[in-house]
């Protein structure tokens, strides 16, 4: 099991020299940088995970590999199934922004953030290489790339598949078939089901959520593929894959940070660290339900003329999600005056119902501090639709020959057609209706919506050098221009909202919602130097820039939070309509070395990468209702170091470590000044992966095996503001009392130790696992509302506790 014990730091022992008496594995082969390289050639800094490597390690989804990383993190499923963030040395992905990472599945590449963490197939391999590689991808690249690698089909009929149960009513079936379809084809089928209950109950008393879990997962997903080769010349690839999900949404709890009113009222849960709230208590009325369901088709073909090869590939992908859940309106009082809040109040308040401290329950919405969330109809229905169509294709002629100088030159298309809104609908305590809009006077009439249509074409043409000058010294240069053009139409009815008798989109009240046009483009260069020297010792050197285009958020935003927090509180919040580019310019060097005649490998890197309007996601509620955008943070400096060792004691017993620091800096920004210093938003100041694998032989035919991981992730600051206060809309109504201290929303250190043990044989494996050993309580995801008074808070998984079965032939 060497493969996995390298593939925590980016390194293999297939290129080294192996230890006497120690057998060397297969040189591991990589794509992430558009062509086909062996893990040490690669000039950057890569994880490789095989798929005896996933196997070992029990991983099943993006999350899990991810976590075998060092430097990379991912904050995913909290707000919605379709929604990951992944944090690549300090280059964080925003929330309703574009990737930061690139998807790329059997030379596909895929454009939809709802895609990372899907399930794509029967994985064979997955790769993460770090830092910007627009030069080799374009506009989602530029924190890194993840590449996956499924199976092809095989000359023979085979199956393989495994499944596991585990405590809260978790199971896992997955398993694919392929084989030959005549001389020169083959076919693969592959399939997955999949299911949790989660951690946490709602416990509110309302018919339409007992029993309920907030965190619930349910997902199936089914696909093909048909590999052909009419000459030896010509390949054939096409994909199919289909799938469906429904699971929990919003599974946050507000935890507030007003100091003054936990003084003066003696509640000192007003003032909470995010750290010190263990106590996840859910009481919502309405369900949280997720749906979402995928459709996704590609067909690539490859010709090999006498020195090049031409690669083609068309991809259309259609993702579409909705999700209604209970929200934030009872906080401030949006719905106290309708019929049906003060009448669910009433009756929770004679059932003797009493809220989680420092929340309160009396007779009256009036009489309530109800916050968000609570078991009460004030808070409203939230429903968020995020559908997206897209089509895609590339062109690429690659060099095919021994000569030192190799080539590459293309191009690429891409078309979005994104439909994004949300919606805040009154509860009257009936069924919910799962819509946008709602006229006046019907069941869950519409109170606020924000609404819009946007659509993206992106055209981009690229190309590459490479030249090896003599035995030791290889240079390679890669270029690429992309241009974007995107457009947003608003959606949103100009018509009155029927609770607070404004406009049902603020920016009605202050002119009207018109389309809008923008273009972004970006020459993206990449530099590199490799030095071999010794077969056991390289170094390299590589300079990047990535891009992620700008955008628009709801139109109406910029005149939300001009009128309810520049005007009211003066915030001076610089929120746009619209949001820039971002662009960053990194700079690595490392080494990977191979010692001890090959029972040792090191590898290590340090870096430095400037973020030029760095795109960040906030989060907004109020008297208004709520609001998601995206601004910029115009300069962020990151730079750190990375390290890894791996010591293959003995046949069968391998040791591995890698670790990352980061120290992060916003230089400036412009949206909010006074945050100048602080960190970089969803950055851990470290990570650091340990682990250990045992494979022995029990008898001629049969193995016990063994793996052990331990991951830390260091302090992480999740916005901008980060110990300072903020004047917030609790003061309009308590004048004096209302001044929010957001030293308490760092979340701490944490550490999480999985365990794996079972038999292995011929074509069978049995395994017990448990993940989460220690039950380490530890927060997801805080996401600070400075101007609201707090933060909502997400908990992490505990301990599950399961057995895996696995089969193959």
């Amino acid at each position: 099991m060497a493969g996995a014990a390298f593939a925590g730091i980016g390194v293999t022992p297939a290129w080294a020299q192996v230890a006497e008496g120690i057998a060397a594995g297969p040189e591991i082969t990589v794509t992430a940088r558009r062509q086909d390289e062996t893990l040490s050639e690669v000039p950057a800094s890569i994880t490789v995970l095989t798929g005896e490597d996933l196997q070992a390690k029990g991983i099943v989804t993006t999350e899990q590999a991810i976590a075998a990383t060092p430097g990379v993190t991912i904050v995913s499923n909290s707000a919605q199934v379709g929604d990951a963030q992944i944090n690549i040395r300090g280059v964080n992905g925003a929330r309703d922004a574009e990737n930061n990472v690139a998807l790329v599945v059997d030379g596909i590449l895929k454009t939809n953030t709802a895609a990372v963490n899907q399930y794509q197939g029967a994985l064979q391999q997955f790769e993460i290489l770090k830092g910007p590689q627009g030069a080799y991808y374009g506009r989602g690249a530029t924190a890194g790339v993840i590449v996956m690698t499924t199976k092809m089909p095989s000359d023979s009929f085979e199956a393989s598949g495994r499944a596991y149960w585990a405590t809260q009513d978790s199971q896992l079936a997955e398993g694919s078939i392929s084989g030959p379809l005549g001389e020169n084809t083959g076919f693969v089928l592959f399939g997955q089901y999949r299911h949790t209950n989660g951690f946490y109950e709602n416990v509110g008393t309302d018919s339409r959520t007992q029993g309920k879990t907030m965190d619930t997962y349910e997902g199936w997903g089914l696909g093909g593929r048909l590999y052909s080769e009419p000459t030896d010349r010509l390949t054939l690839d096409a994909k199919f894959r289909y799938g469906k999900v429904e699971a929990g949404a919003l599974n946050f709890t507000a935890i507030f940070a007003l100091p003054d009113f936990a003084s003066v009222l003696g509640i000192p849960e007003y003032a909470e660290n995010v750290n010190d709230h263990e106590d996840f208590q859910y009481r919502r009325n309405v369900p949280s339900i997720d749906n979402q369901r995928t459709i996704e088709a590609s067909f690539k073909a490859d010709y090999a003329f006498d020195g090049a090869k031409l690669s083609a590939w068309a991809a259309f992908s259609d993702i579409d999600e909705t999700f209604y859940a209970d929200t934030t309106g009872a906080s401030l009082g949006r719905f106290n005056a309708q019929a049906s809040c003060q009448q669910s109040v009433a009756d929770l308040y004679a059932q003797g119902v009493v809220l989680q401290a420092p929340l309160y329950l009396g007779p009256t919405p009036g009489a309530s501090t109800l916050g968000a969330y609570s078991p009460t109809t004030c808070d409203g229905i939230q429903v968020t639709l995020r559908d997206q169509r897209d089509v895609s294709a590339e062109i690429r002629l690659v060099s095919d020959t021994a000569s030192p100088l190799q080539w590459s030159i293309g191009a690429y298309y891409l078309h979005i057609n994104r439909h994004y809104a949300t919606a805040l609908n009154e509860d009257d305590g009936g069924p919910v209706v799962v819509s946008l809009y709602n006229a006046p006077g019907t069941p869950n009439q519409t109170s606020q919506l924000f609404d819009d249509r946007f659509k993206t074409n992106v055209y981009a043409g690229f190309g590459s050098l490479q030249y090896e000058l003599g035995d030791a010294l290889t240079l390679s240069a890669a270029l690429r221009y992309d241009r974007e053009e995107r457009t947003v139409t608003p959606l949103v009815p100009d018509v009155i909202d029927p609770i607070t008798g404004a406009s049902i989109n603020p920016g009605y009240d202050v002119g009207t919602l018109a389309p809008q046009s923008r273009s972004y483009q970006q020459l993206q260069p990449k530099f590199t130097a490799r030095y071999e020297f010794t077969p056991d010792f390289n170094v390299y050197l590589d300079y990047g820039v990535g891009f992620k285009a700008g955008g628009f958020n709801s139109q109406g935003s910029a005149a939300l939070v001009d009128l309810y927090f520049n005007q009211a509180l003066g915030s001076n919040i610089g929120i746009e309509d619209d949001y820039k580019k971002e662009v960053s310019h990194a700079l690595e060097a490392g080494f990977k070395a191979s010692l001890a005649n090959g029972s040792v490998q090191v590898s290590g890197a340090v870096y430095r990468n400037i973020v030029e309007d760095m795109q960040f996601f906030e989060f907004y509620t109020g008297t208004f209702g709520i609001l998601r955008v995206v601004s910029n943070i115009d300069k962020v400096r990151l730079m750190g170091a990375e390290l890894g060792v791996v010591w293959k004691v003995a046949e069968g017993f391998t040791l591995d470590a890698g670790g990352n620091v980061l120290d992060s800096k916003i230089i400036s920004n412009s949206v909010r000044p006074d945050t100048e210093g602080n960190k970089s938003p969803y950055s851990a100041d470290y990570t650091l992966n340990l682990g250990a694998t045992v494979v022995q032989p029990v008898s001629d035919s049969v193995d016990f095996t063994f793996r052990a991981d331990y991951r830390l992730t260091g302090p992480t600051w999740f916005h901008v503001v980060q110990a300072q206060e903020r004047r917030t809309i609790f003061d309009l109504f308590y004048p004096g009392l209302g001044t929010a201290d957001y030293s308490g929303t760092k979340r701490d250190t944490y550490g999480i130790v999985n365990l794996r043990a079972g038999l292995k044989g011929e074509g069978w494996n049995l395994t017990g696992f448990v993940n989460n050993f220690f039950k380490t309580r530890y927060l997801e995801e805080v996401i600070p509302a400075p101007e609201f008074g707090g933060s909502f808070v997400t908990p992490g998984a505990q301990r599950q506790i399961g057995i895996e079965a696995g089969f193959s032939f």
